[in-house]
């Protein structure tokens, strides 16, 4: 007999299933390791994606080939805005509005531009500049310039806007005296530009949540991008319709020429004042002349643009107003219908005036052209309102003109 104690034969099933159950620790194990790690580097990238989309979700890039990336508006850091303007250095000036002082921003970082108004207001407006804020920051169409963000730091207000690489409407058709014009808008271009504004004054009246009244409208306030497409910028002179509930809210703001006779008595806008002042915009396009200009150089003599073209229309020789920069080189058909269309939504008589959709669908060929009289309806108010010129002109360069150029008697006693 032996003492050695026999082996107890291996278990064929128990076996297995141990080796069964080790291969599949295994599989976890190795799975979930580089699992974990795609995890953590998918979540790390998430994040660093959304930090980035959220420092630069407002800017626009306009650098190389012209390439755009836009988003919500956010608060800029005084610093930031200081830095890119240099210091808000008068060099870095590129227009002025209803808000105030325009100047070219460029980050010293990424290259990228954008445009900063710096408001003429004090810090105590702040309130309404929030409540206007609202209004802009929720505008979108394509033909308005975007509103990339703001800043309220240092008793400061100041916008952040989309960057136009090119001139203003106002310089291509007004080059400085004594300078080659720089900047020339073919009639295709000019239409396009006629057709862009009418949709995005059609927008802020009719498509957008409330309406809006942007109250300075006027060649100056219209940018031209790269490839000469239009945008319609300066909101800040803009209302909600129903923030105007008085008959005499506000004192009319806005350009000498531009304004609606009804507009200029009695301070009120409505979307019928807008509609006159785009139509006098149509008009600059057409002829080439500002709203009200000297007749010659060596004249002291006023000249009214519309009540031109309205003579003009009488005599039968509307065409005889087409900008002589052209040199023919138009579409009679259009010409005439632009000239027409802007005439019928001068009239004094605001309800005369079309809305802004009937005035896109006749640049569109979709809707016919309202009737003109031949000769200018003449308005007459009487009124015990005092009229402020002063108090009125935003931005004028002749300061002898007066009411009496838009045919307007005020019986003031």
């Amino acid at each position: 007999m032996s003492d050695s104690v026999p082996s107890t034969p291996a278990t064929p099933g128990v076996t297995t299933l141990n080796l069964k159950g080790g291969r599949r620790r295994k599989l976890v194990l190795g799975l979930a390791v580089p699992l974990s790690i795609v995890f953590l580097g998918a979540l790390t990238v998430f994040v660093v994606m959304s930090l980035k989309k959220w420092r630069w979700s407002t800017v626009v890039v306009n650098k190389g080939n012209g390439a755009k990336i836009t988003g919500k508006p956010r608060q800029f850091m005084y610093q930031d805005l200081f830095s890119a303007t240099n210091g808000f250095d008068p060099s870095m000036v590129v227009g002025s509005g209803g808000f105030g002082t325009a100047y070219k921003a460029v980050c010293p970082h990424s290259g990228v531009t954008y445009a900063v108004q710096r408001s003429k207001q004090s810090r105590e407006r702040y309130n309404e500049f929030s409540a206007e804020l609202t209004i802009i920051a929720d505008l979108k169409h394509p033909n308005l310039v975007q509103l990339q963000g703001w800043c309220t730091e240092r008793d400061e207000l100041l916008l952040v806007y989309e960057f136009m690489s090119n001139v203003s409407l106002d310089e291509a058709l007004h080059p400085c005296s004594g300078t080659e014009r720089y900047v020339t808008l073919d009639w295709s271009q000019r239409y396009n530009v006629a057709v862009g504004i009418a949709s995005a004054v059609a927008y802020l009246h009719e498509e957008h949540d409330k309406q809006v009244i942007h109250r300075d409208i006027k060649c100056s306030n219209i940018l031209l991008d790269s490839c000469f497409s239009p945008r319609l910028g300066d909101f800040g002179l803009a209302r909600l319709k129903d923030h105007d509930t008085s008959p005499r809210s506000t004192l009319a703001a806005g350009t000498l020429g531009y304004l609606a006779p009804e507009y200029l008595q009695m301070g009120k806008a409505t979307e019928k004042s807008d509609v006159y002042s785009y139509e006098v915009v149509l008009l600059e396009i057409c002829t080439g002349k500002r709203p009200i200009e000297i007749e010659a150089p060596s004249s002291m003599n006023m000249l009214n643009t519309v009540d031109w073209v309205w003579n003009l229309h009488s005599e039968v020789k509307l065409l005889d107003a087409a900008d002589p920069y052209l040199s023919g080189q138009y579409d009679n058909e259009q010409m005439m219908r632009l000239l027409l269309l802007g005439l019928s939504c001068v009239n004094p008589f605001s309800e005369e005036r079309p809305v802004m959709r009937t005035v896109l669908g006749i640049l569109e060929g979709k809707n016919e052209l309202l009737p003109v009289p031949r000769k200018k309806p003449l308005l007459m108010f009487v009124s015990n309102v005092h009229v402020d010129l002063e108090g009125v002109v935003s931005e004028c360069n002749q300061s002898t003109v007066s009411s009496d150029l838009y045919e307007l008697k005020i019986d003031l006693n």
